[in-house]
Order: structure tokens, then sequence, then C-alpha cells
């Protein structure tokens, strides 16, 4: 088969008491080192020098050969933290380079805190291996794994990590492969929205708003109010009552993002698996915490929603075309006029002056996305005539 790229696979660790101090220690060793790059890089930046990996590569052998209790530890999850910081600054200094503005850069990259970073160990394949449903670490570290579905090939590195809730979890990198789908000669249309998620072309496609969040607000109302009565003052330790609260809540966003990250890959299946080329709106939702339907928006969940379809489609070798969002709203889906002004949110019917079209105006602008994908002309639920040939997006 094709490869297409490479996908991961997340699985649960049942981590015992010893197993997890030892993890803990590497990530403390590992945390240091990172502060210990984020100085150095400082440093290096006031004296106008260069700062890159092969230079922290000799930092860290200097520093494993003075150190025992930095050399007590793995090399292998030490030298790849060097590699992911080498790229995050140098990502920063790219975005620095381009002049884009401040808002939209990454940052360099900064000190990681004791009780706010979140451990995370990456390990290439010299550095782990798996062996009788158990995975074994550099440094003796053996965990068992919950197996919940077979590993579809030979992992390349695995990264182990521990969630907000506590629950310390394995992602492996493996080579994906292209699941090819029967051909349907069916084209779908895909404008998103915040009272109704995904709208398309096709009545039976359409992703309504399932209000995940909004189910569950009373109980994290709930939860931040326990939380509010026992928060610690400053400089001492939170209670039991507090941190459990904190657990309880941290459970309560999971289920929730879960839920979410669910909804998203079932719908992106049904669309790939019954259409051959999806057009779907290049949309940016992060605007819209700044707006009045920040709580509604955030709990649609665009951003999950839209890169659901798109590694759906690059598993199943589907085409997803994304159409720039610009006047989708305001072009008409069949004859292509444009309105002489921006439609206001109020307005949900969308009319056309040029050919009379009357439509509901977010179907008339999953309409505009198959005509600016170069999929028109097409029927009313996107079926193409038998044996017509797919355009080429212009």
């Amino acid at each position: 088969m094709e490869e297409a790229g490479h996908v991961r696979y997340t699985y649960r660790l049942r981590v015992s008491a010893v197993a997890r101090e030892a993890l803990l220690a590497e990530w403390d060793r590992c945390r240091w080192l990172w502060n210990e790059c984020v100085a150095r890089s400082k440093k290096a930046h006031r004296d106008g020098e260069k700062c890159g990996p092969a230079r922290l590569d000799r930092m860290l052998t200097r520093a494993r050969a003075v150190t025992p209790w930095l050399a007590e530890g793995s090399s292998v999850p030490q030298q790849q933290l060097i590699r992911d910081f080498g790229k995050s600054r140098a990502k920063a200094l790219k975005d620095v380079k381009e002049r884009l503005p401040v808002r939209q850069r990454v940052g360099m990259p900064g000190y990681k805190k004791k009780r706010e970073a979140a451990p995370t160990l990456n390990y290439t394949r010299r550095g782990f291996r798996l062996k009788a449903g158990r995975l074994h670490l550099a440094g003796g570290v053996v965990v068992p794994v919950v197996w919940s579905r077979e590993l579809p090939a030979e992992p390349s590195s695995v990264r182990v990590y521990q969630d907000g809730v506590g629950d310390w979890y394995a992602s492996f990198l493996v080579p994906a492969e292209v699941q090819p789908l029967p051909v349907t000669d069916r084209v779908l249309g895909v404008d998103w929205g915040v009272t109704e998620i995904a709208t398309t072309t096709s009545d039976a496609h359409d992703l309504p708003h399932p209000d995940h969040g909004g189910k569950a607000r009373q109980k994290l109302s709930r939860y931040d109010r326990m939380m509010a009565r026992r928060k610690p003052k400053k400089g001492q330790a939170a209670s039991k009552g507090y941190r459990t609260a904190k657990r309880w809540r941290a459970k309560t966003h999971r289920k929730i993002a879960r839920q979410r990250q669910d909804t998203a890959r079932k719908w992106a299946k049904k669309v790939v698996r019954d259409h051959d080329v999806i057009a779907v709106e290049d949309f940016k939702p992060k605007f819209l915490a700044r707006s009045s339907l920040a709580r509604k928006a955030a709990d649609a969940a665009i951003g999950t929603t839209k890169k659901a379809l798109l590694e759906m489609g690059r598993k199943h070798g589907r085409d997803v075309r994304l159409v720039h969002p610009a006047h989708t709203t305001m072009d008409c889906g069949r004859c292509g006029a444009r309105t002489k002004h921006a439609l206001p949110l109020s307005q949900r019917t969308y009319t056309c002056t040029a050919c009379g079209l009357v439509s509901p105006r977010d179907k008339n602008s999953a309409r505009v996305m198959l005509v600016r994908a170069g999929l028109a002309p097409a029927g009313d639920e996107g079926v193409r005539p038998p044996g017509a040939p797919l355009q080429e997006a212009a």
C-alpha cells in the first residue's frame, strides 16, 4: 500500500509506584536540561553567538561528565529534548525573521516550572522496545501497556506523557498507509458554523451542534465553586479537598474533549466514505474567542472537526480541498454574483439579486465551496452526471 506519512497510536499505561518514581525522576532531569538550554540560549543571544543543537549537545556531554545526578538518567530522552528545543527556537527565530505580527508568533521557548509543566519523555527506536506486551524504556523502566488495538507497523519512536488528571499514556509513531475506499462519484461542500458545526450541500451529512460542554456545565460550575472555597493562600500547600476537586474538574474536561473528538471522527468517516472529493472552508476559528459566541464556538470544536476530516481524507486517499473563506457568505452558489454589502449574522436567508436564488445562508456558502474548488456543475446533493470527469481546482 502507498504510505501517507506517519500517524500516532496512543495507549493507556499501567504505571506502578516504582515506575512512576523513575519516570518522574527522568522528567526532573529533562526539565532541568530544558531550563539550562533556555538560559544558554539567552546568554548566547546577549553575546551575539549562535546556539544550535550541536552546541547544546556538547553542553549535555560535559554536563553528564561532571554531574552524576544527570548521568544516572538515560541519554536518549535528554538528547531528544535538545532536538525539540532546537526546533522550537528555530521556529521562533523564523517568525521574527519573516516579521510576522507578534500575536501570530510562537514565541521563544521559556522555562518549565515544576508544578506547571506536564511530564513528557520522547524515546527514539534505540531507547525502547516492546516485549511480552510491556514497554521497556531506556534506564530499566518497564511499564505494562493497555493494548486497546494492535499496532499496524513497527513504531519508530514513542512519547510517554502524563495528562492533567495524572494518568500515563504512550504515543507510538508508526508509518501510515493509504486505505482506499470505493469510488462514489460524489462531491461535497462543507461550510463551518457555530449553531450548526458543519453545513454541507447534502442534508444527510450536516453536523448539528452536540453541546457536549453545555451538558457538563452544571458539573463544572460545582467543581469551580469547590475549588474557590478551598483555594490555598499564597505560599501554602493545597488541601486534599482542593486537589480532589481539581482532579474531578480535569476528568470532566477530559471527557468533554474525548466526546468532541469522537463526534468529529465519526462524522469525518461518514463524509469520507460517501464522497470522492470534499471542498472544505479553510476556516480559522481563533478570532471567535474574542466574540460574544466564544463559549458556543469553543464547544463546537471546529478546529478539531476540521483536523479530523483532513486526517480521515489522507488516510483513505480522498481529495480534500481547502477553500479560502473570504466572501463565501456574499457570493451566489449558482451564478457567482456578489452582494454589495456584507450580510449581518441575523440574516439567515441568502437572496441573489442577479439570478433570483433563495437559499439558506449556510447552504449557499457550502455550494460556493464547490464552485471555488472547481467541482461545479453538481446537483443539489453533490451528485455528478455519470461519467463526468472531476475538474481540477483553479
